[in-house]
């Protein structure tokens, strides 16, 4: 679980959706605003059309993961949204689409 200074709270997530910049991928769309913290924080959308109950936590708990543990820069809100392609992924597979939309956003710490 992410910690909770690292979570993106509810009335967060439609201003990223109206404000910020969007990157899109086979699998995983991302939304990303700066917001000014020092401290990035992360939020997810799974869609019910991508399975029960069961599929869609265990593809947020991938998610979760691949992000908890990518440097990425401080200071930026940012939304996964998850499409059907994902829905059957392994952690590798989804870490590996997560890091290239986030390389792709430009928001991935130097070095990296």
């Amino acid at each position: 679980m992410l910690p909770r200074e690292q979570r993106l709270p509810r009335k967060a997530f439609s201003k990223v959706f109206q404000e910020g910049r969007g990157w899109g991928s086979r699998g995983l769309s991302l939304r990303a605003k700066p917001n000014g913290l020092t401290v990035s924080r992360f939020g997810f959308v799974v869609s019910k059309r991508l399975g029960r109950a069961v599929k869609r936590n265990r593809l947020k708990r991938l998610l979760r993961e691949s992000c908890r543990r990518l440097p990425v820069k401080p200071g930026w809100d940012l939304v996964f949204i998850a499409r059907g392609e994902l829905k059957e992924a392994d952690f590798w597979q989804v870490r590996g689409v997560v890091e290239r939309l986030v390389r792709r956003a430009g928001l991935l710490e130097e070095g990296q």
